[in-house]
């Protein structure tokens, strides 16, 4: 239950400049949120992870991946998870877990998951726009970006719905799998860095909301050496007794102060802005 990432060479070629643009003006950080810039996730979608190196708080969206969302709530209610390692960590890519053997070949004993490398974006869909690309749409699902054909073209299709796939941004989680596309199981991975070249081959079921610094903290290696950083317990939000359950909040990309982060990202970005540089702040307590 092996991937390989894709390595991609870039030439570098200098063109003389005659003249330096001038840089666009920052547009001002948004102001403090609002109470009704926040939302509350459903508890059953909150994944908790226990590390040795510190707390994960995952977001799953099965708007995107109804089937491996299913599949990683069932293996956390069973406690499948705890006491497993990552033990295929690259600095600049992803922390991959979720392996009985903690080796990258093994499995649960569960049927394996189809791919969901896309899905469909209806009205019902909450989808918070970012960029208009005009047969494209870039934007929010909860909290992972994704990229969208246009919804003009949805009264033309047949289920009135259009396609879209996630975007491999840091903090999104993916699920493993071997060479064949319908192979994904119980091993997952969290990206530590942008990668969008597993865009529309790996099914994408989340995102961390809270510890992306811990992921980052993770020891690296490929294999990694022992000893290997692990889980120690993963549980879904709705099996943590309800007085040591951490309140948790995120910002709604639907409301005014989300809008704000876009242009000042936009801004801060320029011509090389990506969905992947917008903040979106959390609270835990």
């Amino acid at each position: 239950m092996r991937f390989a990432p894709v390595l991609l060479l870039a030439a570098l070629a200098a063109t003389p400049a005659l003249s330096q643009p001038k840089p666009a003006p920052a547009a001002p950080a948004p102001a403090a949120p609002t109470a009704a810039d926040w939302r509350t996730p459903k508890a059953e979608d909150v994944l908790v992870i226990d590390t040795n190196k510190g707390r994960i708080v995952v977001e799953l969206v099965p708007e995107i991946a109804p089937q491996f969302t299913a599949r990683v709530r069932e293996l956390a209610l069973a406690h499948f998870y705890d006491g497993l390692t990552f033990f295929r960590v690259i600095d600049d890519f992803m922390a991959q877990t979720g392996d009985p053997e903690n080796r990258g070949t093994g499995q649960s004993d569960k049927p394996n998951v189809p791919a969901e490398f896309g899905f469909r974006r209806g009205p019902e869909t909450p989808f918070a726009l970012v960029v208009d690309q005009s047969v494209a749409e870039v934007g929010f699902i909860k909290s992972v970006p994704v990229s969208t054909q246009s919804m003009a073209l949805a009264p033309l299709t047949r289920d009135g719905k259009i396609s879209g796939y996630a975007l491999y941004c840091p903090g999104v989680g993916g699920a493993a799998r071997g060479e064949e596309v319908d192979s994904a199981n119980s091993q997952f991975f969290l990206m530590r860095e942008r990668f969008p070249q597993l865009e529309r081959r790996y099914t994408a079921f989340g995102r961390v909301i809270a510890g992306q610094d811990v992921v980052r903290a993770i020891k690296t290696g490929e294999p990694v050496p022992e000893p290997q950083d692990r889980m120690t317990t993963v549980r879904m939000l709705t099996d943590i007794p309800e007085k040591d359950r951490p309140k948790i909040r995120v910002i709604d990309p639907a409301g005014p102060w989300f809008k704000a982060e876009i242009a000042r990202a936009r801004a801060a970005g320029g011509a090389n802005f990506s969905a992947c540089d917008i903040n979106i702040p959390v609270e835990v307590k």
